[in-house]
């Protein structure tokens, strides 16, 4: 080939060109681009400097990246390393307190602060079985959600048995029927998430006691426990029976009845009458949920016996108090546990447990509300003259009120199958609160929602330092100890307003019904937190910036 014959324009197929190419980024037919413009290609970026625009060398390679140091940059005036020259504080996370108040230290505390575990329990070479694991968490966390625990308790329980094995880059994540936990290895590698949806609840505190005292063994760094231990403590827990036989828990419903009559001012009569109907409505929801019934017509159907009692001792001219009678039926249904959770989950951050729970707390009232209202109309329709007016509770006789409050507790305490070893003191528990609310209330006259919060602040108190001292959960301290303090003889009344068609008496009792129960929950909630003000927490010095969970900021 000639010089001549190289200066000559090649064609398309020469170049190295598809001519079927169609594509708006193939160069025209005809178009003539210079020799290097292929090869070099202008970049049409905006992080480019524009052309004509003049740029110091020094300021062009300086300023070029974003990850560069500023041309503004000075040393001397730079603000403090992220590191600084005194080191990170290392968070000493005390191993002589309960294991609830260290992981929740860890969950409230920055993922990059968080401490890795000194020593994983299942020390061999392959490392623990990441999955199983997982499911081994997942399975306890479902116990525990299911036995009525808050979700903040839940992850620190679920986030303990992780690091327990090892695994100390996880995240929980507990809402009303779904666990999830999220573990990843490294930075580079994939995480592993796992999930488990809790679709049957049962209230058994001697169940919840157990899978406690198994956290507690798998936090214990003394404590070693391969899997397949925890797998069997775990089907052990699961297997157990009911601490107190059927038949019990029916008396203790009808026990419970009488003492809430005598408490707000019923005689031996009353008591009577009132621990039939409540037994009566304890079988029939028992035969309502061996039909496969949901909970919502057990509660109405459970409801109707005590208020068909009061209604037939009206009516058959018996010199008693009916509403006494009706009211401590009532007792032995409001979702006294069910509520203190759910306002506990919404203090802690957890809105959307907190909104399932109150939602569930709702339906059941409003199932109660049925039963009571259906039988309160017909008493109505047959003459029955019910004095929505009448004051119950009778001061004169404070010591027979404290018996009966604690009658209460105690028959409460049954009905959650707590362990035997725990029902004294939550016994006297409830004595203390109902006395702390009489001296507030009948002899200082103050507010019955002021007296209501302060006594079951002290319920949370004192249950909150039993459960630290027995290293166990706090619910089986604090539910059947505000038993003496729920709204019955406020719900009662406002309902039978609203069956004489009295519709703005009875919103304004159910109002202070209302305003009674949120007290008794967000007292119990403030008395635990209070307990933790004045002891000692696990990491308290080093991260003494973020002592609460900070979810949000309401801005």
């Amino acid at each position: 080939m000639t010089e001549a014959e190289d200066r000559k324009p090649r064609s398309d197929e020469a170049r190295g060109y598809d001519p079927e190419i169609t594509s708006e980024f193939a160069i025209p037919t005809g178009l003539a681009l210079a020799r290097g413009a292929a090869a070099e290609p202008e970049t049409t970026s905006e992080f480019t400097v524009p052309a004509g625009l003049e740029v110091a060398q020094s300021a062009a390679e300086t300023e070029g990246s974003a990850f560069n140091t500023p041309a503004t940059y000075s040393a001397r005036e730079a603000p403090s390393a992220f590191t600084p020259a005194s080191g990170v504080p290392m968070v000493s996370l005390t191993k002589n307190v309960p294991w609830q108040d260290r992981m929740r230290t860890m969950l409230r505390m920055p993922v990059a602060d968080r401490p890795a575990p000194e020593q994983a329990q299942k020390a061999d070479d392959s490392g623990p079985a990441v999955p199983r694991v997982l499911d081994l968490t997942l399975r306890i966390g479902e116990l525990l959600l299911a036995g009525g625990e808050g979700a903040e308790d839940v992850e620190a329980a679920m986030f303990a048995v992780c690091r327990s094995y090892g695994l100390d880059r996880c995240e929980p994540t507990v809402t009303f029927t779904l666990l999830s936990i999220s573990y990843q290895p490294s930075l580079v590698d994939d995480p592993v998430t796992a999930s488990r949806t809790v679709r049957r609840r049962v209230t058994d505190y001697t169940r919840l006691a157990s899978v406690f005292q198994l956290v507690d063994d798998l936090s214990d760094p003394e404590t070693h426990i391969s899997l397949e231990d925890a797998y069997r403590r775990l089907a052990e827990i699961r297997r157990n029976r009911h601490p107190y036989p059927t038949w019990v828990l029916t008396l203790a419903s009808g026990l419970l009845a009488g003492g809430a009559s005598v408490l707000v001012g019923g005689d031996l009569v009353v008591f009577v009458a009132a621990a039939l109907g409540a037994m009566l409505g304890d079988r029939l929801a028992w035969l309502c949920a061996g039909r496969g019934l949901p909970e919502f017509y057990q509660f109405t159907v459970a409801a109707m016996p005590p208020a068909a009692m009061g209604v037939a001792l009206t009516l058959a001219h018996v010199d008693v108090k009916a509403s006494a009678v009706i009211t401590g039926g009532l007792f032995a249904l409001l979702p006294g546990r069910a509520l203190v959770a759910g306002v506990q989950d919404g203090l802690t951050g957890f809105y959307i447990t907190a909104a399932a729970r109150l939602l569930e707390v709702m339906y059941l009232f409003v199932g109660i509300v049925i039963g009571v209202l259906v039988m309160l109309y017909v008493g109505v329709q047959l003459g029955a003259h019910l004095n929505p007016d009448a004051a119950l509770g009778s001061s004169k006789q404070p010591l027979w009120q404290i018996g009966a409050s604690m009658l209460l507790s105690l028959t409460f305490a049954v009905l959650l199958q707590q362990e035997r070893s725990t029902v004294l003191a939550v016994t006297l528990n409830g004595g203390v609160a109902w006395s702390v609310y009489g001296a507030m209330h009948v002899t200082g006259e103050i507010s019955p929602v002021a007296s209501t919060a302060v006594a079951a602040g002290l319920v949370g108190l004192f249950g909150q330092l039993l459960s630290r001292y027995r290293f166990a959960s706090a619910l089986p301290y604090t539910t059947a100890a505000i038993g003496p303090l729920l709204p019955g003889s406020a719900t009662y009344f406002g309902l039978l307003a609203i069956a004489q068609n009295d519709v703005d008496s009875g919103l304004v009792s159910l109002s202070k019904a209302a305003a009674l129960a949120m007290a008794i929950a967000i007292g119990v909630n403030l008395g635990s937190e209070i307990s933790r003000l004045f002891l000692r927490l696990p990491g308290g010095e080093s991260a003494a910036g973020r002592r609460a969970a900070k979810r949000t900021r309401g801005f």
